[in-house]
């Protein structure tokens, strides 16, 4: 894979990651803070940003989605294949929500 593969398919990850948490934040703002992991300030500057700073933010060569992977047992609990795998993404649910939420620098 060549490098330039490597930068628009991040592309593409942050212009899909954008769109969908703007949309999020507009249809359901106290749910889309949950789940995506954000703050209200966050919150606030996706609701606000107009398609074309979408554009650019979402061309940027570096990844501006980040995962919740760094709690061994929230992964765990994500990735179990048991029977009733609804029990564990409740907990992890539960987990994810203790977590405080990433904020601007």
């Amino acid at each position: 894979m060549k490098m330039t593969d490597t930068y628009n398919d991040i592309k593409e990850v942050n212009l899909a990651y954008l769109m969908l948490a703007q949309n999020m934040v507009r249809a359901d703002r106290e749910a889309a803070i949950f789940r995506l992991g954000i703050s209200d300030e966050i919150a606030d500057i996706l609701d606000r940003l107009t398609p074309g700073q979408v554009l650019k933010m979402a061309s940027s060569d570096m990844l501006l989605c980040s995962f919740r992977f760094d709690d061994t047992l929230l992964l765990n609990l994500l990735a179990n294949h048991e029977r009733d795998r609804s029990i564990g993404h409740v907990h992890a649910a539960i987990l994810a929500a203790g977590k405080s939420v990433e904020t601007m620098a």
